[in-house]
């Protein structure tokens, strides 16, 4: 019986160069970019996916939204430390953030923030007395947003002389009557909205296109 030869020094050391060398020319760089990703994901930018028509006309089912996550500060990944402050939220302004109620992450829009003193009537919004439509079924007036309500199913629940604390924010849908919003669980942590949505860069029927929010 012919003995099977040791393996070879040489050819036992060639190959933990080539492993060597795949490491350094392709895993690093992948591991590198693969972390940078991941960054960017959790801190820089994201998108989401619209799954209802609570926010019509804005947003309909389906529409894919880029979520500008550095829109309110810069984040450390899969925390709350903030490394540096962006702009206060502002009414008007369309965020991602987890539900209070189950820790779901739905997209609404900010109506008022700390220090507001919000009616509510027929789906209809004044905020500290001041009807935001210009006129009876006009557009809600928020600044530099103007929203274009659907109250095709009515205004849901009605809100009276409610106060917005501290440190929170009222998020509402455009489909007044057909939106699970803060009427229901209530205000929103500032801390917990994980940024403002910018615009829908694809829609069902449409494809990709961009519509600015």
């Amino acid at each position: 019986m012919t003995p099977t030869p040791a393996p070879s020094p040489w050819r036992a050391g060639h190959r933990g160069a080539r492993l060597r060398r795949w490491l350094h020319r392709e895993a690093l760089p992948m591991i590198c970019l693969l972390a940078l990703l991941l960054v960017a994901r959790s801190s820089l930018a994201n998108h989401y996916y619209v799954p209802s028509g609570s926010m019509e006309p804005a947003l309909a089912p389906g529409d894919r939204v880029v979520v500008d996550m550095r829109a309110y500060g810069l984040r450390v990944p899969f925390s709350q430390l903030t490394l540096w402050p962006g702009d206060p939220l502002a009414p008007g302004d369309v965020v991602v953030f987890r539900s209070p109620s189950d820790n779901v992450r739905l997209i609404k829009r900010v109506v008022a923030v700390a220090g507001d003193r919000v009616d509510l009537v027929d789906g209809r919004l004044a905020i500290n007395g001041r009807p935001l439509a210009a006129q009876p079924g006009g557009p809600e007036d928020f600044g530099d947003v103007q929203v274009v309500l659907n109250l095709d199913d009515g205004g849901g629940p009605d809100l009276r002389d409610l106060v917005v604390p501290d440190g929170q924010v009222l998020v509402l849908g455009d489909h007044r009557g057909a939106s699970i919003d803060g009427r229901y669980f209530g205000f929103v942590p500032a801390a917990s909205i994980y940024g403002q949505a910018r615009g829908v860069f694809w829609r069902s029927g449409e494809g990709f296109g961009w519509h600015r929010l």
